[in-house]
């Protein structure tokens, strides 16, 4: 029985290794090995839906060419496809996250993950690059399901650092996905055509739906849900954007997010253009700064969350992308000399590496502010995160290819955005606050608060 005495509809009962025990489950207390197992299996449940759109995205992405002699259409034409999908990642979080919030996770994962499916194998067939783009405008909206989902259903589970040290294990599946997707697309490639690139993901869509269905738990009691309509949906995220601190958190993560997109667009023409790298050898950069990413991820994890207050962490991690990004331009613009690739190498690998601590906390911090409306947090936190970024890296080929000036400067100002909204608003000397809404923290949070300090 779920709290209040409702059954939680049609949901395995597991336990979890978590602070608090999975709604439904009556399971609480110390973990054993049987919930160590479970939680495991949810951990790769989670990550698996956070890795599902950056393959989607990803392993698409050796195969552009080859979409544009088959279709016989525009390179620019075929680049909407990558656009339609980012749009539809984006969007479809501001309508699955509220919709979790009502009906529960399970209900509208599920059924994200059978449109996602559908949407997918559709694109594999598709006649015409018109249609290629609305069905990667579909793919996306439904793949935006398992990033919001996932989210939520963390907060569901774990608090304070509990839930830190969670969004630092997803930032290894999550971060390891982006590396291998374009390898494993152009494995695919070489015994098929683009075409059998969505079918291998119609496919892993199939499989994390049924691994969805078989396997992970109903975490939103019935007493917890909304059940209002749209109207109650835009006033909980009202009420969330009204809480200073939350819109703190989302802000700096957003910006954060946006220096990170710059690096993504503009980097493959600075290290080959700019600073003459080969392929191989920006593939390996690109590689060993997502590695860096991923360690310090870990680190934040397993060292310091629990030791160190995380909102100390947060500034600590700020500041050192704000400061690697100020040696960037300053590089870019010749103030320290004519540089070769290692020093820039070296700036971007320190730049990636602060990621690790700044996206997770920031994300964990937001969350830490919302209990009852952990779905709209979510797609608040993925849609800023989506939009601010997808603003930005177009900016970054404003002045050509050849200079790296405006990845410097954009990212820069990202930085420095973020670190000024983290500081203004969420005011990191405090120690104690309120949840969005209202209310004091909840014992979880209290204990982290107590635990951090």
């Amino acid at each position: 029985m779920s709290e209040g005495g409702a059954s939680t509809p049609r949901a395995p009962e597991v336990a979890v290794p978590a602070q608090r025990a999975v709604p439904g489950t009556g399971v609480s207390g110390p973990p054993g090995s049987a919930a160590r197992r479970v939680g495991l299996l949810v951990t790769l449940v989670l990550g698996g839906l956070t890795a599902t759109p950056p393959l989607a995205m990803d392993m698409y992405l050796p195969s552009l060419p080859e979409v544009t002699r088959s279709l016989h259409a525009p390179a620019a034409t075929v680049q909407l496809t990558l656009t339609a999908c980012l749009a539809g990642m984006a969007l479809g979080q501001l309508v699955v996250g509220p919709m979790s919030d009502r009906w529960g996770r399970r209900r509208p994962l599920l059924t994200g993950l059978a449109v996602y499916v559908v949407a997918t194998a559709l694109c594999a067939f598709a006649p015409t690059v018109e249609l290629l783009v609305a069905f990667r405008l579909a793919q996306g909206l439904a793949g935006a399901a398992g990033i919001v989902i996932a989210r939520a259903v963390v907060r569901d589970l774990y608090d304070g650092v509990a839930m830190a040290r969670f969004f630092s294990t997803l930032m290894l599946i999550s971060g390891v996905a982006p590396i291998v997707a374009p390898l494993i697309g152009g494995q695919i490639l070489r015994v098929t055509d683009w075409r059998g690139v969505f079918l291998v993901l119609t496919a892993v869509g199939v499989l994390l739906g049924g691994i969805v269905w078989a396997r992970l738990p109903e975490t939103l009691p019935a007493a917890e849900r909304h059940s209002g309509g749209v109207g109650e949906a835009l006033g909980s995220m009202r009420r969330l954007l009204a809480d200073r601190a939350f819109t703190g958190y989302l802000l700096a993560g957003g910006f954060a997010f946006a220096a990170l997109f710059a690096y993504i667009s503009a980097s493959p023409f600075v290290i080959q253009e700019i600073y003459g790298a080969s392929p191989q050898t920006f593939s390996l950069l690109f590689g060993l700064n997502s590695v860096g990413l991923v360690v310090v991820g870990q680190i934040n994890g397993k060292v310091l969350v629990g030791r160190v207050r995380l909102d100390r962490v947060l500034t600590a991690g700020l500041t050192v992308v704000v400061l690697a990004a100020a040696v960037l331009l300053l590089m870019a613009t010749g103030v320290l000399g004519t540089v070769g690739l290692a020093p820039v190498a070296a700036a971007l690998f320190v730049l990636m590496s602060a990621m690790g601590v700044t996206l997770p906390n920031t994300q964990a911090l937001a969350l830490m502010r919302t209990r009852h409306a952990a779905g709209s947090a979510s797609a608040l936190l993925g849609t800023t995160q989506f939009l601010i970024g997808a603003v930005a890296s177009p900016l970054v080929g404003i002045a050509g290819e050849h200079t790296a000036v405006p990845m410097a400067v954009v990212q820069l100002a990202a930085a420095l955005v973020a670190l000024t909204c983290f500081v203004a608003l969420c005011r990191p000397w405090t120690t104690r606050r309120t949840t969005a809404g209202g209310g004091t923290p909840s014992p979880g949070e209290t204990e982290s608060r107590g635990a951090e300090s």
